[in-house]
């Protein structure tokens, strides 16, 4: 994320965002930097308009579904144990995948 941030702090302040700015940014920031992650995001960001994506992010109204709070969902009953069980390891082992996918974005 340190160098999402310091990208848009190029960006905001009107310079290039290049592998040396972005360096001295991290670098003053007093964040280790991994020259792998330096060259993909410049390279990734060459090819992005930054205001557009920021102009369409603001721009942006997320739609949720909000039920009543004096509603209350129905509980299912009849369920069997040995049921109830094989859904709770197929929730576990989906919580598992979300968060190694989640991991493997951030390293």
């Amino acid at each position: 994320m340190e160098y999402i941030y310091a990208s848009l702090l190029l960006h905001s302040a009107g310079k290039e965002i290049s592998e040396e700015s972005l360096r001295k940014v991290l670098e003053a920031a007093g964040i280790s930097i991994d020259e792998v992650r330096v060259k993909m995001i410049v390279t990734a960001l060459k090819e992005i308009n930054i205001a557009d994506v920021i102009r369409q992010a603001a721009s942006f109204t997320p739609t949720v579904a909000v039920q009543p709070a004096t509603t209350t969902a129905p509980t299912q009953i009849s369920a069997k144990p040995s049921e109830k069980k094989e859904e709770e390891k197929k929730e576990e082992a989906g919580e598992e995948t979300i968060a190694e996918g989640i991991s493997a974005l951030f390293g």
